[in-house]
């Protein structure tokens, strides 16, 4: 009978000590997440925001390693101009563009941001 109540006793606090196996656990999914999840995710956000943000004469660099000029911008395809001299053109995918190295400047915005500077050296 007194084996019993020790017994009885005794399985009250395992039920203790899996919590406490639990929590390195627990805490280390923690820490894995924002040490390595949560920048991951945030790499991933800005990658899709530079490949949303390609456009017509914008310098860029392939996966492969190849430099060129975007000639043109599909979907899912974009045309790059790797050899002004002799007019050397390849398709490749969206996804294979690593870094945009120079953006390019679109005309229309200068000349607008012209105009309205001169709009407002003429009201003064």
């Amino acid at each position: 009978m007194l084996f019993l109540l020790q017994a009885a006793g005794k399985q009250s606090s395992p039920g203790g000590m899996l919590s406490m196996m639990l929590l390195p656990f627990i805490l280390m999914f923690v820490v894995m997440y924002f040490l390595i999840l949560r920048p991951q995710k945030k790499k991933e956000r800005e990658r899709k925001a530079l490949l949303s943000r390609i456009k017509k004469n914008d310098r860029v660099v392939t996966a492969g390693g190849v430099h060129g000029v975007i000639t043109s911008v599909r979907e899912n395809e974009i045309i790059l101009r790797v050899d002004d001299a002799k007019d050397v053109k390849i398709k490749v995918d969206r996804s294979a563009i690593v870094t945009v190295l120079e953006v390019a400047h679109d005309v229309e915005d200068t000349e607008e941001s012209k105009e309205e500077i001169k709009g407002s050296k003429e009201a003064k």
